[in-house]
This record gives structure tokens, sequence and C-alpha cells, in this order.
């Protein structure tokens, strides 16, 4: 089920997430599959915590990985991915799951220029069955995200 924090923020800018069954969209891969699309339409929602005890959440392509060298010159701190349970606590999504919808306050969001090729992309809402079409403009304008260029 689609946590009310996202389904009001979805409502609130006229989106409408695409739900399947529990545990079915929780890979780039598997979402792709399961929509019917390029494994890079995905929008993979990465936590990284940084030296300095910042969480930032880093979106990109689901068939690209994040390049640790352009995160750190990007943020001037080292980063790591955030685990599971630092994961949950900090966006209240567990892994599989995170989306940049409905974010606590506090955990700026970047968006990877690698989406932009996309007519249609599809962040998760919340769960690992979700999948929110929408395009890489409205997704920035939402989320208020900085453009990047982080990904591998």
């Amino acid at each position: 089920m689609i946590p009310d924090k996202v389904r009001a923020e979805l409502a609130e800018n006229g989106l409408t997430a695409l739900e399947f069954e529990p545990g079915s969209t929780p890979t780039a891969e598997m979402a792709a599959r399961r929509i019917g699309v390029a494994v890079g339409q995905i929008a993979k929602s990465i936590l990284v915590l940084g030296k300095d005890g910042v969480y930032r959440m880093i979106v990109l392509a689901g068939d690209r990985k994040l390049s640790n060298g352009k995160l750190k010159a990007l943020l001037g701190v080292k980063t790591s991915m955030a685990d599971a349970e630092q994961t949950l606590a900090a966006t209240g999504f567990r892994p599989g799951g995170v989306c940049p919808f409905g974010l606590n306050d506090g955990i700026p969001v970047f968006l990877d220029t690698s989406l932009s090729v996309y007519d249609t992309i599809y962040p998760a809402a919340g769960t690992d069955a979700t999948g929110v079409p929408i395009t890489f403009d409205r997704l920035r304008d939402i989320t208020g995200a900085v453009l990047c260029d982080v990904a591998e």
C-alpha cells in the first residue's frame, strides 16, 4: 500500500501510481519487466550518507550505477550507500520502494541527467510494487531536485 504522505503528494500533483503485487518491482530490472519499459526508464532512488552526517537522495537511470568519484566531486564529501535500516529510518521507505516523493524534510534530492533521455520515467511510490509515470522535467519540478551527472 502506498504510504499516505506519498499518496498525498501524488494527488496534489495530479499523478497516479501504477500498483502491482507486493514485492513485484523491487529492482530496476524487475520493475522494467513488470511495467514493460526499458530498464533505464526506471528511476532508482538511492540514499547516500555523507561523511558529514548528511543524507542525500540520488535518482538515476535504472541501468546505470553511481560513480563514487563524480558523487564526491559534486558533494565535496565522501559518501556511502545507506543500509536498509538507515534508509527506512531516514526516508520512511524500505529499499526497493524508496522514492523521491514525500521524503522527510532535510533530505536534498539530486536528479541525474541519465534519465533525461526518456520521455517517461518511473520512480517508485514508496513500495516495492509501484511505479509513477512522469517526465524528467516534472519530477525535477515536483521534488526541487538539483540536476547532476553522477552515473557511470
